[in-house]
Parts: C-alpha cells; structure tokens; sequence
C-alpha cells in the first residue's frame, strides 16, 4: 500500500502514479476505510491524506486476504484486460457506466483504457465500437479474437477456467501417448480450454480457407480427431471440423522437438527441402560464404516446415533469446535475414523477428560446427636472431606470452638459415636483417619488443595463405590486417552513396586492388538486396577479379547521407575473391567483426569519428 512508504499524499499525486482519476482515489479511500475500519483509517489533513494503524497484527491480517481476494485492476494493463474479457462474453451491448462501477473506476479512467484497449486490438481488425453513453460492443472474426486472446491475455482470462478434470486428463493421457513435448502440451491445452468456451458459448469459428480444411489430410490430424471424440462422448456435444482444426494448429505449428525421435512421429513436408537450398544458394551468392547444415539438415528441416505452418497459420511464438542471438552472433543474424527474405519471397508472408531470431540459432550451430570441424592446424614460428641464444631464448619466452601451446618455436642463427628452411615455417620473426629472401611473411622485431605492436602485425600476416595464427590476447579487430591508409576513404565531398561508392572504387582500381569492373557488379549485386543496414552502416561488395584475396576498405562520411531514407555514415566495402574456399576463416571473421561494430554504438560512434587511418585504428583498437 502506498500510504504505507510515505508520511502522506493528496489525492492528485496518487490518482497520477496509479493512472487513475481523482474520483477513483476517493472511492478507494472511502472502501478502505470500511474494510479495515477495526484496525486502521485514511486520514485528511490540510489536503493531504496519511495512514494511520492502531493494530497491527489485525491490519497485517486484512491486507493480506485483500491482497489475495481483490482482483488487481490498479493497472491500466489488468484493466483492459477485464474490459476486453467483458466485451467478449458480453450477449448485449455493455454501458460504461455499469463497467465502471463493477470496477469500481471513474469514467474518465475507464473511457482512457477504452482508447489504449481499442489500439491493442486494431492489428488485429478487431474493434470496439457503440458510443460510452449507450453501450460497447466487440466486433471482429471469431479467430481473430482468439488470436489476440492466446498473445495477449488467455492466462488473465481462463486462470480460473472451470474445466472437468476428466477433459484435463484425456488431454494430457493423449499428448503424452504421442511423445509430444511440454510445450505443446500446454500451448494445446490453451487452445483447447479456449476453444470449449467460445464454441459452448456460441461463439462458433464458421468457414475457413482452403488450406486449413487441407490440414486435415495430415496424418498428425488423426491425434485431434482421437482427442475430440473423447471430449464430445463425455459433453454429448458435436464438435465441426472447423474447432478441431483450431485446436490443431499449436501441433502443427510447433517448435521442433528435442529429441529427434519425436520428429520422426511427424510427417516432413518434402517442399522444404528445395527452400532450404535456396536459402543456403542466396548465402553463397550473397556473402560468399559456403554454409553446411550436416548433421543438423533433418532438424532444419523440420524447423522450416513448422516455421511456415505458424506463419500461415498465425500462430505466434515468442523468442526469449532474440535480444541476445542479435548481440552474441551478429553474422548468424545477418544470414538469418538473407533467408527470411527468400521465404517471404517463396511465401508471400512477412517474418516477424521472433522467426528470424529461431533461424539465426540454426546458423549459429551450423557456424560453430563448421569450425569445430577444420582440423587443428600447427603454427610454426621461426625466430631469427643474430645476438645470441640467450637473446632468442628472451625472445621465445616474450612470444608464449601472445601464442599459445600449439605453437612451435624454432630459433635460428642469422649466419646458417637458408631460404628453403624458411619458407616450411607458417611466419617468420627476425632482429636482423636477412641474407636470405623466402615466401613466407616476415617480421622484424626488437629484442625487447612491443606485444601488443608484434601482436597487431602478427594479426596483420595472419591470412598469408590461409594460416591460423593461435593469438591468445587479441585486442585488435582481425579486419584491420586488410587495412592499410590506401584503404580508408574521409568521404567529406561526397553528395550521395553513389558518389561515395565510385570514389572508393575508383582510388581501388587505380591501385590494382580489385578490376575495373569491379564497381559494375556492386551495383548488380545491390539490386538482388539492399546492404545497408540499421545504425547507418552499408556493406556493399561483390567479386573482384585482381587478386585472391579478400580487399576490404572502409569509407567514413562525416555528414551522414541518405538512400531510399535510410542514413549511411559508414561504408565497409568488400571485394571477395572469385574462388572462397569452404573454411575460409577470415571472411567469415570480417563479416561477424562488421555486424558486431554495427551493434555497437561506443565503436561506431569512433569510426565515424576517424578523420584518418590513423583514427581508424584507434577505433578499431579493442580496449583490455
């Protein structure tokens, strides 16, 4: 009670923090007083109202069974929530006058929850209509008000629902008879008590589309049909095709099954199969990243199919870890998006993002497995020093600080290496000059040297040829060892992303860094989909025919300019090699370091900061 943590209050401060009028708070004051009347009183004083209790073992006693007894209507939530379960049970239209009494409100509160009830319903073309001053009805399609009923408040409004426990039992014996699993269980149990209730009380579905009565030649059909006949013998009713095929959707729309064996009880739709290659085809084309399903492909499968059940259907589910999924695998996300547009191309539905969110899960174990699927890959270092065997031996203990176990250290003498020993090494660090050239990245360093400094250009020789550096600390993005300074761009004169696009491509191809059609695909590309992305970001990239490895720049625009009215302040521009082998490592990399900065505002705000390279690497520098 809100007089029990403060000395004392008007009347218009408490009608504002429990969003209710004046009036109401009165009428509170005035039942309050009688219910405890044996223990306590609200009293005024100069305007202000302050609780005075003189018992209070009793008072303690009576607040609790009010607490438990009273329904919780102080909430504009709960409110609408009683309007709306009162509207739809309602045979005649309903004055407000008679509702704001039973809820013991004023009108002006309760004609305020009217007005939020009416926009909660709206999307789903349902509506409130009749005038407060003679009385309100619901209006909309039975399934539609079951569908805002099953997303919005069943629990509020069925918690006491009084079903037989002989119906209870028959569901849960059948359900559970066909492995299905809790979830489905109690999202069926949800549509079948709302189904009895509205059907018993005459709100009847009535015709549906096509593809609902095809529904009924699946055979996960018959688990309905098995359930219904119990519930009809023990209610002597009939139940029309129409109730049974409602009660149906929460099976056929389900999340896929834990165990796989319970998957199997389920019929795969083999039209699946070509959507889910498309899917993995626009990946490829799209981010040139090659993505297998292995083991996973049933499961994913299955996923998809009830996937598009739930969106044909519209039967919601709600998605706990999306936040997360979008901030922990940004490039799981990222493809995630690329399939979502090809089954609403495929389908003609939108996907909410609670879906894209499930399909981002998917790619993020099909990523994950991938890569724990690379064998390990030895790292062999060559020190070369000309000052000693102590001085190397400084030197190798310096090194196991940044690279790991599985690194090899070999120390070589300046004076006896050969190109050919070498070039069998993953990199080379050297304190001298060598007498010898070789084909494999070399480093000079210090005796006593920088780590962080060797580290970022240890980072920078780290895709020579595909090899993985074991790096241990690692404050840089991977990203900045394609950087260079003829590879950022302070775009201050561009006057459109199209400018800024050609500026970049142009200083690219002068430097034979990609082809001079380079700027031709990028435009294709972007007519197959947009990459420009939420937090002003663009992506745009393409094949480029002038080397074999991945070229990446970044474009920064200080005044942020606009395309089809989204803002775009940062470009990362990709030219990918025209062969990317399966496990290639570094452009998966890049991608989750781009979608990662796009979901930071600290970096991105740096970034767009960077008025040169310099800049760049500051913002791109990972703070310990």
């Amino acid at each position: 009670m809100y007089l029990r943590r403060t000395q004392s209050s008007t009347v218009s401060e408490m009608a504002a923090l429990m969003e209710v009028s004046e009036r109401t708070i009165r009428n509170d004051i005035k039942q309050i007083n009688l219910d405890f009347s044996d223990c306590a009183v609200i009293e005024k004083n100069h305007s202000r109202y302050s609780l005075r209790i003189f018992d209070e073992s009793l008072f303690l006693q009576h607040f609790g069974d009010a607490s438990e007894n009273m329904d919780s209507l102080n909430s504009p939530e709960n409110r609408m929530n009683y309007i709306f379960g009162r509207l739809m049970r309602a045979e005649e239209p309903v004055l407000t006058d008679e509702l704001a009494y039973e809820m013991n409100i004023g009108r002006t509160t309760l004609v305020n929850d009217l007005n939020k009830l009416r926009a909660q319903v709206e999307p789903y073309n349902i509506s409130v209509i009749g005038k407060t001053s003679k009385g309100l009805m619901l209006q909309g399609l039975e399934m539609d008000i079951r569908r805002f009923i099953l997303e919005n408040n069943f629990n509020y409004l069925y918690r006491d629902y009084p079903m037989d426990q002989d119906i209870t039992d028959v569901i849960q014996d059948t359900l559970l008879s066909h492995s299905f699993e809790k979830n489905v269980r109690e999202s069926f149990k949800n549509f079948m008590f709302l189904m009895l209730d509205r059907f018993l009380t005459g709100h009847y579905i009535g015709h549906l589309t096509n593809q609902f009565y095809n529904l009924t030649s699946r055979p996960e059909f018959e688990v309905v049909n098995e359930m219904t006949s119990h519930v009809e013998d023990f209610l002597k009713i009939s139940i029309p095709v129409e109730e049974k095929l409602f009660v149906f959707l929460p099976i056929i729309g389900m999340r896929t099954p834990t165990d796989v064996r319970d998957m199997q009880l389920i019929e795969l739709d083999e039209t699946v199969r070509p959507l889910m290659m498309r899917i993995l085809r626009a990946i490829r084309d799209e981010m040139q990243i090659t993505i297998r399903s292995g083991d996973f492909t049933e499961e994913f499968l299955y996923h998809l199919m009830f996937m598009i059940n739930r969106l044909r259907f519209r039967v919601k589910v709600e998605n706990p870890m999306l936040q997360d999924l979008k901030e922990k695998y940004p490039l799981a996300y990222q493809m995630a998006g690329i399939a979502s547009r090809v089954i609403e191309e495929e389908y003609h539905i939108p996907i909410p993002e609670e879906e894209r969110g499930f399909l981002a899960s998917y790619f993020g174990v099909f990523l994950t497995a991938q890569e724990l699927d690379q064998p390990p890959k030895r790292f062999r270092v060559a020190v070369v020093c000309g000052t000693g065997r102590v001085t190397a031996r400084l030197i190798g203990v310096q090194l196991k600080k940044i690279l790991d176990s599985s690194a090899e250290l070999t120390l070589m003498s300046d004076e006896k290496v050969t190109a050919e020993q070498l070039n069998e090494f993953d990199i080379i660090l050297t304190t001298v000059d060598l007498q010898c050239s070789c084909s494999r990245p070399v480093i000079r360093i210090n005796e006593i040297f920088n780590e962080k400094e060797l580290l970022h250009k240890i980072e920078k020789a780290r895709y020579w040829d595909d090899i993985d550096v074991p790096v241990l600390d690692n404050n840089w993005y991977v990203m900045t060892a394609l950087l260079d300074e003829s590879k950022f761009f302070f775009l201050k004169d561009a006057a459109s992303y199209e400018q800024a696009i050609d500026t970049m491509v142009d200083s690219l191809i002068r430097n034979c860094q990609v082809d001079i059609n380079f700027g031709h695909r990028l435009y294709e590309r972007e007519k197959k989909g947009t990459m420009i992305f939420d937090n002003a970001i663009a992506i745009p990239h393409g094949i480029q025919y002038a080397g074999k490895h991945t070229v990446l720049a970044i474009g920064v625009l200080p005044k942020p300019l606009y395309r089809s009215g989204v803002k775009i302040q940062i470009i990362f521009m990709l030219g990918l090699p025209e062969k990317v082998s399966d496990d290639d490592t570094l452009l998966l990399r890049v991608y989750d370091e781009i979608m990662t900065i796009a979901h930071d505002p600290a970096v991105l705000e740096k970034i767009a900061s960077a008025e040169n390279f310099q800049m760049l690497l500051r913002a791109l520098y990972k703070d310990a």
